[in-house]
Parts: C-alpha cells; structure tokens; sequence
C-alpha cells in the first residue's frame, strides 16, 4: 500500500525568512513532482525530480530515495509564495501499470 505524507500540514512563513516542506513516501517510486496552486487556483509545476538535486531561483527541491523523501526548499520567502503545495509521486510501474499518487 503506497502512501504520501507531506509535512508540516500548514507553514506559516515570514517575509524573508527560509523554509521548507518534506514529502515522506513508503514505496519506491520513479519521481516526485511538486506544484504550487495558487489562490486563484492556478496549479503550477515547480519541480519533476527523479534524483539529486534541482533548483529554480528562489526554490530548490531535493530527493533522497535512500531515505524516501523529498523536500522542498523556499528562500527569502516573499508574499506570491503564499498557496497550497502539492508533492506527488510515481510509483515504480509493474507490467503495464503506473500510479501516481499525490497529496496536498
């Protein structure tokens, strides 16, 4: 049975201060993706990370599939970083099946 848990629930930030969120999974996986979904609703993909490390600007996303985590970095934190974050996963395919699992 697969499952995700991201953690903290909620994340209070202050303007300027760094922070992070952690994507804990059960079973190996291919990748994790990550997304932001905005007040507006608009869901927006940050990062596809299948292993190491990746960065984009203020944001970094690392993977650790030893460990089965993936955490998400967010630096200098400024007022459009407030939204709901979404880590998913892929699971390793069996012979003609994938699943993603995803979790707010």
């Amino acid at each position: 049975q697969m499952k995700v848990e991201q953690s903290p629930g909620v994340l209070t930030l202050q303007e300027g201060r760094n922070s992070s969120l952690i994507c804990n999974y059960s079973i190996s996986i291919r990748n994790v993706q990550w997304f932001q979904q905005n007040p507006d609703g608009r869901l927006i993909s940050l990062f596809y990370i299948a292993s190491g490390m990746q960065q984009k600007g203020r944001l970094k996303s690392t993977i650790n599939s030893k460990e089965r985590y993936s955490q998400l970095y967010i630096r200098d934190s400024q007022p459009g970083d407030s939204a709901t974050y979404f880590c998913a996963v892929e699971a390793q395919c069996s012979a003609d099946t994938c699943s993603l699992y995803t979790k707010p």
